[in-house]
């Protein structure tokens, strides 16, 4: 049972959480009663997940021991000598050849040349790119961009330069979140990442505060679109502003308040008040765009 666990924490599957982006075109095309869409936006998702999971592994691979010296990060599995260099390697291919599999088996060759290029750009990101500050955080939003554009292959539905751009500022805006956290334990005496040299408290504070303003400022310009409007027969999406203007709220005070911003995926799994804005805003468009709309 202690060896199946250790496998589990090496494959991360509560990061699983990220990937999904990959059902929002599905969301917002009006897909969700479209069986077909919904099969092969869940095969896209099954095969990112695994896919992650290969990346993770490739990453602890990479930062084994710079993990050690991390003082949460020395309790992952290899870093802690639970599962060696080898057994590792073979779970991540096993993940990676899963992936690969489900993709070719259920989706067509666009979503497996954008699956390649998730995996290519994590490659180059543990290899080298999370060492080059600002080029770090720029990656991490790339990969929620081809979430979004994997979901919308697997649903047949385009996704709009709103909800990509969105996605991307929203993921930048997490990115320095974590960036922030880490510059947090490099302070304290713990350093961590090369690319920490380029940070400093009021550069990713004000990067923040930006990035927010901006997902802000971008998600209100999105709901009263005319051409929003348009294809959602529906004027009302504004009433969804207040709960992202409240969840952002919420996320900085959980970065400048508490000083937790390391992981993302953890915070929104533990938070409650994060998952009840979340469910409102998903309640919320759910009714605007397929309960109230014409």
């Amino acid at each position: 049972m202690a060896r199946l666990q250790s496998y589990l924490h090496l494959l991360r599957p509560h990061q699983y959480i990220k990937n999904g982006f990959i059902w929002l075109p599905l969301f917002f095309g009006h897909r969700i009663y479209d069986l077909v869409s919904v099969l092969h936006t869940l095969a896209a998702f099954v095969s990112f997940c695994l896919m992650a999971s290969a990346v993770y592994v490739l990453n602890d691979l990479r930062d084994l021991e710079e993990d050690r010296r991390h003082p949460t990060k020395q309790q992952r599995p290899l870093a802690a000598g639970k599962i060696n260099r080898a057994e590792a390697t073979f779970l991540g291919f096993l993940c990676a050849g899963l992936s690969v599999t489900v993709a070719v088996a259920f989706l067509d060759k666009r979503f497996c040349l954008i699956l390649a290029s998730y995996l290519l750009l994590n490659v180059a990101y543990s290899w080298a790119l999370k060492r080059v500050a600002i080029v770090d955080v720029v990656c991490i939003a790339v990969g929620f961009v081809l979430r979004v554009f994997a979901g919308g292959i697997a649903a047949e539905v385009w996704p709009s330069h709103w909800l990509v751009l969105m996605t991307f500022l929203l993921a930048l805006f997490l990115g320095f979140a974590k960036r922030r956290d880490d510059l947090l334990l490099a302070n304290s005496g713990c350093r961590i990442r090369k690319c920490l040299d380029g940070y400093n408290m009021e550069f990713i504070s004000l990067s923040m505060a930006l990035m927010a303003a901006v997902i802000v400022v971008s998600y209100i310009l999105y709901s009263v679109s005319p051409e929003v409007a348009s294809k959602h027969h529906t004027e009302s999406l504004y009433l969804t502003v207040f709960w992202v203007i409240l969840g952002l709220l919420r996320y900085l005070q959980i970065t400048f308040v508490r000083q937790q911003s390391g992981s993302p995926s953890v915070i929104l799994l533990k938070d409650h008040f994060l998952q009840v804005v979340i469910l409102l805003w998903l309640v919320s468009c759910y009714l605007i765009l397929y309960v109230f709309s014409p």
